[in-house]
């Protein structure tokens, strides 16, 4: 083969695969966050070989100490250069200025980003409705990935877990409300801590027109 037509194969070939998930698209208080995990190609096999004792799930139906199980073998993987993962978080002064929509948009760049990936040498694996960057021309929309992909579930558990750290921290400061709890979901105790108390400086506003 020509080695102009060899290196410019090489040159669009897929290094990366990457599973990327959200967290917190429905909370009435508090940041979404969006969960990014990256293998190469190559090592893709061996990486998920660090989780072939247990079923990856998605992040929503393990309870918090299988979480936190989970992400611990994930920065094990990543401590061992198995594979990679970051987060970003967009906060709710950016969903109630600029919409979800685009706060989840931004929270992917920002992943995406951290991890200095070139987007003509990966593939996009993304959960539901998600969508990367258009720079990114390969990827790929799964429906219910969480369940049915482990890069994506793996992508959703450390989403999960820092997230609900970030809530947890912020219970602290806004202890009124039990964000240590429900992590500022719509539950009925939330609800009723925000008729007493109204909202805080964390709420999104645009998701309390009803109360």
């Amino acid at each position: 083969m020509n080695k102009a037509i060899w290196v410019g194969l090489c040159s669009v070939m897929v290094k990366y695969l990457v599973g990327i998930d959200e967290v917190g698209r429905g909370p009435l208080a508090g940041p979404v966050c969006i969960g990014v995990c990256v293998v190469s190609q190559r090592m893709r096999r061996h990486a998920l070989k660090f989780f072939k004792d247990e079923r990856v799930l998605d992040s929503k139906k393990l309870d918090t100490e299988r979480r936190e199980e989970y992400f611990q073998k994930i920065k094990e993987a990543a401590e061992k250069g198995r594979l990679d993962f970051r987060t970003s978080f967009v906060g709710h002064a950016v969903i109630d200025k600029r919409g979800l929509a685009y706060a989840i948009r931004l929270a992917v760049k920002r992943s995406l980003g951290k991890l200095s990936l070139a987007p003509n040498e990966c593939r996009l694996l993304l959960d539901g409705g998600l969508k990367g960057p258009a720079a990114f021309r390969r990827q790929q929309t799964i429906i219910d990935g969480d369940e049915t992909e482990p890069l994506i579930a793996l992508a959703s558990i450390v989403a999960k877990v820092r997230r609900d750290r970030r809530m947890i921290k912020l219970a602290k400061l806004y202890p009124a409300y039990g964000f240590e709890k429900h992590k500022g979901y719509g539950t009925r105790a939330h609800y009723k801590a925000l008729k007493k108390n109204g909202p805080s400086a964390v709420h999104r506003r645009s998701f309390l027109k009803n109360l």
